[in-house]
């Protein structure tokens, strides 16, 4: 053989070897879904299920993302009445030095200068400003290591399981010039695991939706008509007219560092149906950090929840195909009642499973004699039991679930009059007489 097409053979089975040993191995736990990430989660935010999940219980870094723990505080100080929005603050040395240090996501934050909660919040939250969320911390707590304990009391009280708050920011400790919260140790992060995370966020939409008409504003003017004015560009590139804009997409928190990586807690929405992602150091397919494959990522993981599930409707065909959906009644004028729903019973799960799902009848005892009848007298509209479904599939839930099947009430859908003594005399004469020949 030539000797330099038997070098190049050589050379094409290396490239294949190294590449089959040295490329990542990405996740691919659902069809056509593919993360590569330290940890991932996708949650159906209506019922709290977990519909794909990687890594899901380890604590790692969160960087940014550790925000949406000081934007539920300081939501709650407002709602309770305890921090005005018009509220001012006077910028400390502390904010005035992180506010203004170079590397760092910041809006300039002027020395004296006074600046309402309003301001703080939304440079926090559009901008990820670090200066601004300390302020916050200092406003609600005093300082910030009074904020860092009520933001694990917090983090304990939502009944999270893997965190650790050491600052308001999400900054790594070590990078805060030497003023990082009294009680933390200089090399401590923020530490949360993908389900927490996504918990967290969980709860922060649902007791405080309002957090979303900031979180999703692409830019916002800081300080408009002022000296200090500047446009805010959002962190989050997946909101409309940005590099990775998602329909639907409306926040939620983007997070780096070199401890965390590249972070993302995302949230959508589409015809009514939310979803909730976090991606934890995501990577590209040569297994490198990057910043853009948190937002690729976040949009697979929503493709995934939007395309693959939908909401399927149930109804009495789908107990008994062509039954006439009736129940017998004793000691009534008619033998039986029809019975219905005054709505449709309604499951989002994955398309393909409406046939295997779960469907049930349930008739109240209380009504029923011995026989398995219903006792007359019958009112129209009357409950008469229970129509539950519930997925095949089996999931984990981002909260404790009350109720993991839906259900909807059965009515009767007429009146049954009690028949007189006499007449049902005279058909329990029959019916005992029948019984003999």
């Amino acid at each position: 053989m030539n000797t330099n097409i038997y070098k190049k053979y050589i050379a094409v089975f290396l490239i294949c070897f190294i590449t089959m040993v040295h490329l990542p191995q990405q996740i691919q736990a659902e069809e056509k879904l593919t993360i590569n990430a330290d940890a991932a989660i996708l949650v159906e935010v209506d019922s709290g299920k977990i519909l794909f999940k990687h890594n899901a219980n380890k604590a790692l870094g969160i960087a940014s993302m550790t925000k949406m723990m000081t934007e539920y505080l300081v939501l709650e100080a407002v709602e309770t009445g305890k921090v005005k929005w018009d509220q001012t603050y006077t910028v400390s040395d502390k904010v005035y030095a992180l506010a203004n240090a170079p590397g760092l996501s910041n809006v300039p934050l002027h020395a004296d200068e006074q600046y309402t909660v309003k301001e703080l919040y939304e440079a926090m939250v559009i901008k990820s400003a670090n200066g601004a969320s300390i302020a916050l911390a200092e406003v609600v707590a005093g300082s910030e290591g009074e904020f860092v304990k009520m933001m694990n009391q917090k983090a304990k009280e939502l009944e999270l399981e893997h965190y650790q708050f050491v600052n308001s920011t999400g900054l790594s400790n070590y990078d805060m010039l030497g003023m990082h919260p009294e009680g933390t140790d200089v090399n401590a992060e923020n530490l949360m695991s993908a389900k927490d995370t996504a918990a967290l966020a969980y709860h922060l939409i649902n007791d405080f939706p309002e957090v979303l008409e900031t979180a999703s504003l692409s830019t916002k003017d800081f300080r408009k008509g002022t000296n200090e004015e500047l446009i805010m560009k959002n962190t989050n590139a997946m909101l409309p007219g940005r590099t990775f804009e998602y329909k639907g997409a409306d926040g939620l928190k983007t997070g780096t560092t070199p401890f965390a990586g590249s972070t993302f807690t995302g949230t959508a929405k589409r015809n009514g149906v939310r979803y909730i992602s976090v991606i934890m150091d995501s990577k590209d397919a040569l297994d490198n950090p990057s910043s853009a494959e948190r937002f690729i990522q976040t949009a697979e993981l929503f493709d995934y929840g939007f395309h693959n599930f939908s909401n399927v409707e149930f109804t009495f065909d789908d107990v008994e195909k062509k039954a006439k959906h009736t129940i017998p009644v004793a000691d009534g004028k008619e033998e039986k009642v029809e019975i219905k729903t005054k709505e449709h019973l309604s499951l989002r799960i994955k398309t393909e499973n409406k046939s295997n799902a779960k469907l049930e009848l349930t008739i109240d005892e209380s009504k029923l004699n011995e026989d398995g009848e219903l006792q007359a007298p019958i009112e129209e509209g009357e409950k008469i039991g229970e129509l539950t479904v519930e997925d095949p599939k089996k999931y984990d839930y981002i909260i404790k679930p009350t109720d993991t099947e839906q259900k909807i009430d059965v009515y009767a859908a007429a009146s049954v009059e009690k028949e007189n003594w006499f007449v049902r005399s005279a058909k329990a004469i029959g019916d005992f007489f029948g019984s003999i020949f």
